[in-house]
C-alpha cells in the first residue's frame, strides 16, 4: 500500500487551514499547515512535501518570496491562492513559478480537483519509461523519467507545468499547438484554465532558458494561433 502523499498548505486564516485540512485529510491526504511564509520555508526545507498550496497575502514572508526561495533548491508543485480581483497576482505568481492557481473564495472540492491533477501530471512524468520517453532535440534534452532538462549540456529547473508544456512543443518540432491543445497537455482535459496562464508559463520557460543561452530562440510564437518549438532539421 503506497504512503499518503502530504499536501503543505500556507495561510494566515487559521479558517482555511482547518478546514481545507479536514477536507484533504478525509480524501487520504497527509497534511502539515503553516501559518506564515517564514515558518513554511523552514518546514518545507527539512521535511520536502509532495505539493504545496501557498496563499500569496500573509505576514513575514509572503507566497511570492516563499515560492522564490523555494524554487532555488525545490521543482514541488504550487497551487496560489489568489485575491477573487488581483489578476497581476496570478500572472506574476505563474511567472515566478508557481503550476497554478485558485482564486479566493474557492470551492474545497475545486482545489482537492486540481491537487489530484497536478500531482498526476506530476507522477506521469515520473512513470515514463527512460529509453522511450528521453527527448533530445538538438541541445535540447528532456529526461521526462527524471524530470531532467538541459540545454547545450547545463541544466534547467522546470515546474511540472513548464516541462509538460515544453515536451508537448518538442515532441513535433515545427508543428503549431494552440494554448488549448497546451492546456491539455499541462494540465489534463476538463480543467478550465485561462488563456493567460499558458502565455505565462512560455515567458517563465523563454526566460529560464535565456538565463543559459542567452540566444535561445526555439519557442515561437504565431500570433492568433499558438506556439511551436523550431524545427531546425536540416
Amino acid at each position: 500500500m503506497n504512503a499518503p502523499q502530504t499536501i503543505a498548505l500556507v495561510d494566515d486564516d487559521r479558517n482555511i487551514l482547518t478546514s481545507v485540512s479536514i477536507a484533504l485529510e478525509s480524501e487520504g491526504f497527509r497534511v502539515r499547515a503553516y501559518t506564515d511564509g517564514a515558518e513554511a520555508l523552514r518546514g518545507l526545507t527539512a521535511q520536502p512535501v509532495d505539493l504545496a498550496v501557498l496563499d500569496i497575502k500573509m505576514p513575514r514572508m509572503d507566497g511570492m518570496e516563499l515560492l522564490q526561495r523555494l524554487r532555488k533548491g525545490s521543482a514541488v508543485p504550487v497551487i496560489f491562492l489568489t485575491s477573487k480581483d488581483d489578476e497581476v497576482d496570478e500572472v506574476l505568481g505563474l511567472r515566478m513559478g508557481a503550476d497554478d492557481y485558485i482564486k479566493k473564495p474557492f470551492s474545497q472540492r475545486l482545489l482537492i480537483e486540481r491537487i489530484r491533477a497536478l500531482l498526476r501530471r506530476a507522477e506521469s512524468l515520473r512513470d515514463e519509461t527512460p529509453a522511450a520517453a528521453a527527448i533530445v532535440r538538438g541541445p535540447l534534452a528532456l529526461d521526462p523519467s527524471r524530470h531532467a532538462c538541459a540545454w547545450n549540456g547545463q541544466p534547467v529547473e522546470l515546474t511540472v507545468t513548464e516541462f509538460l508544456i515544453l515536451k508537448s512543443l518538442a515532441q513535433r518540432p515545427g508543428h503549431v499547438k494552440n494554448r488549448d491543445q497546451l492546456i491539455d497537455a499541462a494540465y489534463g482535459e476538463h480543467i478550465y484554465v485561462d488563456d493567460r496562464t499558458i502565455d505565462s508559463h512560455i515567458k517563465r520557460l523563454r526566460k529560464k532558458f535565456r538565463d543559459v543561452d542567452s540566444e535561445f530562440s526555439q519557442i515561437e510564437t504565431l500570433y492568433g494561433v499558438g506556439y511551436r518549438y523550431r524545427d531546425d532539421t536540416p
